[in-house]
């Protein structure tokens, strides 16, 4: 029995003195804090390219509405003028200026309305690689 009391208390000094040694837990206590200052940093990195690219749409968002809104105006002041009341009398109301004389033309046809057409150009955005998405967000000049 004494032989196994003695092989505890062995084993019990061997722990306290050379895993829990004062070196040992500041060691672990080093690399413990650096795993969570390293976790901690990598995540405010993601949630402030989240933020970014939530920020850059926006941007987008508002300039395209800033636009409409510039073109509603213009259009707005358009309908004001008196270029377009003059028109719209002389289509819906069938008016005309003194001496003047209305001609009515026959509907255009497929083949003239289509002599002319311009082809519209598709735009394709390019999409960015993740590496090139993490090179702008940390090197903006990139």
């Amino acid at each position: 029995m004494s032989g196994m009391g003695t092989s505890v208390r062995r084993f019990v000094y061997k722990v306290r003195h050379d895993f829990f040694a004062v070196e040992n837990v500041f060691l672990v206590a080093a690399i413990v804090l650096c795993l969570v200052l390293t976790y901690q940093s990598i995540m405010a990195m993601s949630r402030n390219w989240e933020l970014s690219e939530r920020l850059g749409a926006e941007r987008k968002q508002l300039e395209l509405l800033e636009i409409e809104a510039e073109a509603s105006q213009l259009e707005n002041d358009y309908y004001r003028t008196e270029e377009y009341q003059e028109l719209l009398a002389r289509k819906y109301l069938d008016k005309q200026l003194p001496g003047e004389n209305m001609v009515v033309l026959p509907k255009n046809t497929d083949a003239a309305r289509n002599k002319h057409r311009v082809e519209q150009k598709v735009v394709v955005e390019k999409t960015l690689s993740n590496f090139e998405k993490w090179m702008i967000y940390l090197f903006p000049d990139y």
